[in-house]
């Protein structure tokens, strides 16, 4: 399973709100880390979360395979969080 919806799910996120947090990761990086923020994971998780996410795009785009999501955002998303 893939370490950020591993992580997730640790913390009993649901389904679709895994999904919903994906979809903003490939539409809107920067909404997408208010999303995580507001999941209720502790901040030391939390941290090691945004950071792995940040550090690691290919993990959001396994994720996005795992989910069935559309990877094409995926590739948008990662030049925004380049800026």
């Amino acid at each position: 399973m893939n370490p950020i919806i591993k992580t997730l799910k640790e913390f009993n996120i649901s389904d679709d709100k895994v999904s919903e947090l994906f979809q903003a990761l490939t539409d809107n990086p920067m909404m997408a880390m208010a999303l995580i923020q507001g999941l209720g994971i502790p901040q030391d998780k939390l941290q090691e979360l945004i950071m792995t996410i940040m550090t690691n795009p290919d993990l959001i785009k396994e994720a996005v395979d795992e989910l069935g999501l559309d990877f094409s955002k995926v590739e948008e998303a990662k030049s925004k969080l380049a800026k």
